[in-house]
């Protein structure tokens, strides 16, 4: 989750991520990698999604064949969301499969206005 993967120019991901950013990447502290994208939606200004094509928690997690539309990686969420929020950037994380698993980040409105009023600047 560093800057260097920032598609567009968006200053609320990049105050995240910089704000995340230590001298080793949130995610790669987590799991040893980087995460495969990161991507802003683009009807949503809030939104924003990270996409992992094999979470390594899926790897080692066994899960039985009554339980197979369960994503382990939800656990993953919950750390984003966690972080971000402990962080000073309040934000709901959802997990869903798509593309592997797709962490769909959806940030306060607080965020947004702080945002917009670091824009203006």
């Amino acid at each position: 989750m560093e800057t260097r993967f920032t598609r567009g120019k968006s200053a609320i991901l990049e105050h995240s991520l910089t704000r995340l950013k230590t001298e080793v990447s949130v995610w790669r502290a987590l799991f040893g990698k980087e995460a495969n994208k990161l991507e802003q939606a683009n009807d949503d200004d809030k939104t924003y999604y990270i996409i992992e094509k094999e979470p390594l928690i899926n790897i080692f997690t066994s899960v039985p064949k009554e339980n197979s539309t369960l994503n382990c990686a939800a656990f993953t969420g919950g750390a984003v969301e966690a972080i971000l929020t402990h962080s000073g950037f309040p934000a709901k994380v959802t997990v869903h499969w798509h593309k592997g698993a797709t962490l769909m980040i959806k940030f306060d409105e607080a965020v947004i206005t702080q945002d917009k009023a670091l824009e203006g600047r």
